[in-house]
This record gives structure tokens, C-alpha cells and sequence, in this order.
């Protein structure tokens, strides 16, 4: 099958391409760091792959790819390849790939800053196996918030596409237009902090991108957003959605938990209606009963925090339902406080079964900031409770075997969330789980319900210490459906 990898920033060299900022943000470690990226994938397929290749697209003209085969990999094993290790590649890359293989995988890239004494932070993003006419981006931000968006979108059509990129402030009024040609496979980088079309010092907004073919028929494409610090080291990333719905999931809720203010870890939803014409009525309910109402606009967007929510009450960590009275809407989840800056995409729809493919854990290398420790939250959205002993998390290694299972002690009630970890019962086989001798790096997790019309949705919190202040850095990434 091919697996759509799409990567917003994918840097090979921190000398040969630095990103160019306005002026204004000549202070802004993040917006100025590089990146190089590491393509972690897992096979999630009952069987060895026997052909893996991935290929290479420099730029929207890219009509001959870089082929580059890679090992096989067996069933239910999870592995890398860092970008700025690929020869074949020269000094600099900065585009999309697409990978090939006669099993089923999924995939995460992990975008890993060249400035590491500054930012600390990885990027994630996911994968897709399939595109749209349609790539839905719920946030677009420039010098706002401190904070300046690239988003690029790939063609995952097989001839080439005309994309139309539309930026709609948030009152929904249309501020600028971006018309490209990309060619399949390849895509097209925005850097909104230098985009003509948007004028003046700061926007905050949307994206509406289409996709058509020579013929005006509709194409296909993918996209994914960085979210870049203008003032400081934070970044983070998430995919574009293809459509909306009028019921969305979040996984993880939080409002002063672990300390209050921005002493503790706190979330916000951004959530956006995709009717250009029709406002709708959002509610934000939290899995311990609070809740919030606000009235969206059509096209526009909202802000929805969880300290701020009616019976809203610290340390609480848990999950949330959005639900929109008229039309379909889509929503960005992030999580903040104590240096902590993530994104992942709201859930319209679940599955029995997730794969998580970038999962790690430290006991020994967690201090010094050299390694990381994985938290995934998984949220039940069915119909009934799942009962004790009917979710389990597989935990395993490079080479597919299953190292640990971690198991629901007790019943998961609709709505709320289950917590796990590669180290949650201590066992000392997974006090360094995905690291091994020579920097060789590999270790996946599978979330898979076995109750009746089970269905579940699942993010994955990566996070390290910045050495310099004694932080906790994070980014998350949502769990990928399988069969």
C-alpha cells in the first residue's frame, strides 16, 4: 500500500536552509530554527513486508522522485529513518515523500530542531493513506499568540493539481488567495510569516485549501500545519482535516492539573465552523461535568478553555466531547503550561483499534534531557462502558515482539479517558523501552478494544526536559485507526 507522508518543515541541513522571518521576528529561536526530520513507521500488518521503498519529492515541480529502499520490516514492528541520514538526498531536502509497501503501515514524523540548546520541542504529525479534494486547516496564525504557522499540502492525486488556498480571518472575512501547481507526490510550503497575500503585522485565522485537476475534475491532497514561537522556543504541529462533523472527540482535557496557572498543565480547543454561511451554537462538555457554550460564527472560530468552562475545577485531568448545534465543525487541541506546547486534531470518529507508532520510554536518560517518556490518553466514544480487562495497550519493540500489555483494571464509562505508559507497572524491561546500544531507536504501542461496538479514539504525548530550566517539553500526536 502507499502511505501519504507529509512533512510541514523537512530540513536536512541546519546550514543550507534556515528559514527567512520578517524582520520583526529577528528574536524568535523557533520561527528561526531548522528542522530535520525522522520518519518513524510501524507495520501494522499480520505478515513481513516483502517491498518498502519510500520516495522523495524535492519541490511542486518534482515529476522523478529519490527511490529509496528500505529493510523489511516484520509484522507489528516499528522503525526510523532520520532524513539527514539519506545520502541519496544531497546536502539539503525540503519536501514530502511518499512511502510504498505490500503491507499495511502507518506512520509519525518527528520534526527534531537543529538549535537544540534552544528548542527543545518535536514537532509530530502523522501519515495519511489517502487524500481529499478538501484539506481543512482550523488554524493559521501569523505573529499572533507569539506564534507563526507553515503549513504545506501535498498532492496525493496520480496527475497533477491546481490547489486553491483561501485565508479567512476570524470574522470569516477572506484575506488573501494562493494559487499553486503541484505536481503527484510533491507539495507546496506557506510560511504565513512571509506570505504576500497576507498583509499587515498579524493574522489569525483559517484555511480552506481545494484541489482540482487539468479537466476542473477534483483532485486529492493532504496537509499539515507547524506552529512556530516567534518569542520563544515552543513549536508544535497537526494534520488538516478533510471535512467536519457536528460531534468531535478530545482525549485530553486538563485545567490546573499538576500546578495552577502556568505552573500547571492546562488545555484549549480551537475550534472552527466549516459553513461559510450558517453560525452554530458549540458545547464543550468535560468528562467531570463541566461545560461551555459559545456561538461560532459561519467560517470563523473560537477559542474554548477548560479553567474557563461553567464547574470548571483545578487538577483535573480527563477528556472532553464538542458538540455543534447546526453545522459540521472541526477542532485543534492544545495543551499548555510548564513549557509544555502540543497539538492534535479532534476526533470525528473512532475505532476498535489504533496504532501509535513513535512510542519511548527512559528511566536513566530522562534527567539530562536525552531521551523521552511516552503518555497516551484513550478515550472511550461508544455507546456503553467498556468493561474491566477489555482494553489493552501492546507495547513492542524494533523487531514486532509485544513487551508488555497494559490492561484497563477497571470499567472505562462513555466519554471519559484511560491512561497508560510503557513504565506504568514499573517492570524493568521497559525502564528504557524503544532505545537500544548505537542510538538504534524503535518501539511502537497498539490500543485494541475487544468489547462489543467498541470504538475509541487515542493521543500520544511525547515529552523531554529541557536541561537548561528544568522544564518539561511535549508535543502529541493522534493514535492512527487499523483494522
Amino acid at each position: 500500500m502507499k502511505i501519504k507522508l507529509f512533512s510541514a518543515i523537512t530540513i536536512l541541513s541546519l546550514t543550507i536552509l534556515a528559514i527567512s522571518p520578517m524582520a520583526a521576528f529577528a528574536q524568535a529561536p523557533a520561527y528561526q530554527t531548522s528542522f530535520t526530520t525522522s520518519i518513524t513507521y510501524q507495520n501494522v500488518d499480520t505478515a513481513a513486508t516483502t517491498s518498502l521503498h519510500i520516495l522523495f519529492y524535492a519541490d511542486a515541480t518534482s515529476t522523478t522522485p529519490i527511490d529509496i529502499t528500505r529493510p523489511n520490516l516484520p509484522a507489528g514492528a516499528g522503525t526510523s529513518i532520520f532524513i539527514g541520514g539519506v545520502a541519496e538526498l544531497g546536502g539539503t531536502f525540503h519536501g514530502s515523500a511518499v512511502m510504498e509497501s505490500d503491507k499495511a503501515l502507518v506512520a509519525t514524523l518527528v520534526q527534531l530542531p537543529q538549535n537544540s540548546t534552544t528548542v527543545k520541542n518535536r514537532p509530530l504529525s502523522n501519515g495519511f493513506a489517502s487524500g481529499s479534494p478538501t484539506v481543512l486547516l482550523a488554524t493559521v496564525l501569523k505573529n499572533n499568540f507569539n506564534v507563526t504557522s507553515m503549513f504545506s499540502i501535498q498532492n496525493t492525486d496520480g496527475q497533477k493539481n491546481t490547489i486553491t488556498v483561501k485565508l479567512y480571518d476570524t470574522t470569516a472575512t477572506l484575506k488573501g488567495t494562493i494559487t499553486q501547481d503541484i505536481e503527484s507526490g510533491a507539495s507546496f510550503l506557506v510560511d504565513a510569516g512571509t506570505a504576500a497575500q497576507l498583509t499587515g503585522t498579524s493574522f489569525n485565522g483559517s484555511a480552506v485549501v481545494t484541489a482540482k485537476r487539468a479537466d476542473n475534475s477534483d483532485g486529492s491532497i493532504v496537509g499539515t500545519v507547524m506552529e512556530l514561537s516567534t518569542n520563544g522556543p515552543t513549536e508544535d504541529a497537526f494534520e488538516g482535516v478533510s471535512t467536519g462533523a457536528t460531534t468531535v472527540y478530545m482525549p485530553s482535557a486538563l485545567c490546573d492539573f499538576s500546578g495552577s496557572g502556568a505552573n500547571g498543565y492546562n488545555s484549549s480547543y480551537a475550534v472552527q465552523n466549516t459553513s461559510l454561511s450558517t453560525a452554530t451554537d458549540v458545547t464543550v462538555t468535560y468528562s467531570n461535568g463541566s461545560h461551555q457554550t459559545q456561538t461560532v460564527g459561519a467560517g470563523s472560530k473560537k477559542s474554548f478553555i477548560a479553567c474557563a468552562a461553567t464547574g470548571a475545577v483545578g487538577s483535573f485531568s480527563g477528556s472532553a466531547t464538542i458538540t455543534s448545534l447546526t453545522t459540521p465543525i472541526i477542532a485543534i487541541g492544545k495543551v499548555f503550561g510548564k513549557g509544555t506546547s502540543t497539538a492534535f486534531v479532534g476526533a470525528t470518529a473512532g475505532s476498535a483499534k489504533a496504532a501509535l507508532p513513535y512510542i519511548r520510554w527512559t528511566q536513566a536518560h530522562w534527567t539530562d534531557g536525552t531521551h523521552q517518556r511516552a503518555f497516551i490518553a484513550i478515550q472511550n466514544i461508544g455507546s456503553a462502558a467498556i468493561p474491566a480487562s477489555q482494553l489493552q495497550v501492546k507495547y513492542a519493540d524494533k523487531d514486532g515482539n509485544v513487551l508488555f500489555t497494559d490492561t484497563n483494571a477497571s470499567a472505562i464509562d462513555v466519554g471519559k479517558k484511560f491512561n497508560s505508559n510503557p513504565f506504568v507497572t514499573s517492570q524493568a524491561n521497559m525502564a528504557e523501552f524503544g532505545f537500544y546500544s548505537g542510538g538504534v531507536t524503535g518501539g511502537s504501542a497498539i490500543v485494541q478494544c475487544n468489547a462489543p461496538s467498541c470504538q475509541i479514539v487515542a493521543i500520544a504525548r511525547i515529552q523531554s526536559i529541557n536541561t537548561s530550566d528544568g522544564t518539561t517539553v511535549g508535543e502529541d500526536y493522534n493514535g492512527i485507526p487499523v483494522p
